[in-house]
């Protein structure tokens, strides 16, 4: 796994991290190529960073933004025409505090259709952003987001919630 790693983050910066936007397709080959699950056509900044893509999938038109950080120890799922932000963070490992071993564990993080997940934001293992959810910019989301709610803050707390679901009539 660490020479599949190795080979990921060397083929990335070789391949893809100085592409323009434009080239999205050719990125979106590449990490079909390390087993990241594509379905349509999700949008990867150049500057985006993965993990381990074969963690991860994207669904048609999901975007991750500019440096946004996918720390995929455990899955990633990204819904369709969900946003994550430049410089947002989703973190899939964390460690067994009560263990004095500190064992790693993972969690998988979905992000539901339609959801946005604002710049800077740090989203922790497990967590569930529910679909047309915000989350505002520099937030850390410790606990599930329901669908069509705004949350912001340290920790997260509900701030809002949205009318109507954009993709119904």
């Amino acid at each position: 796994m660490r020479i599949a790693m190795l080979a990921w983050e060397y083929c990335w910066l070789i391949l893809c991290a100085w592409t323009p936007k434009p080239a999205n397709a050719w990125r979106l080959m590449i990490l079909r190529a390390f087993g990241a699950r594509i379905d349509g056509r999700p949008f990867v900044h150049q500057r985006a960073r993965i993990q381990i893509p074969w963690h991860v999938t994207l669904h048609h038109r999901s975007c991750l933004g500019d440096r946004a950080n996918l720390y995929s120890l455990g899955e990633i799922e990204i819904g369709a025409r969900a946003t994550v932000g430049q410089e947002a963070y989703l973190c899939t490992g964390t460690h067994s505090f009560g263990d004095p071993s500190l064992h790693l564990v993972t969690a998988k993080i979905t992000i539901e259709a339609d959801a946005f997940v604002g710049a800077r934001s740090f989203v922790m293992p497990g967590i569930t952003i529910g679909r047309a959810a915000v989350v505002g910019a520099c937030s850390v989301v410790t606990r599930d987001v329901a669908a069509l709610t705004y949350v912001a803050g340290n920790p997260a707390k509900p701030i809002g919630r949205k009318r109507r679901d954009p993709h119904e009539g």
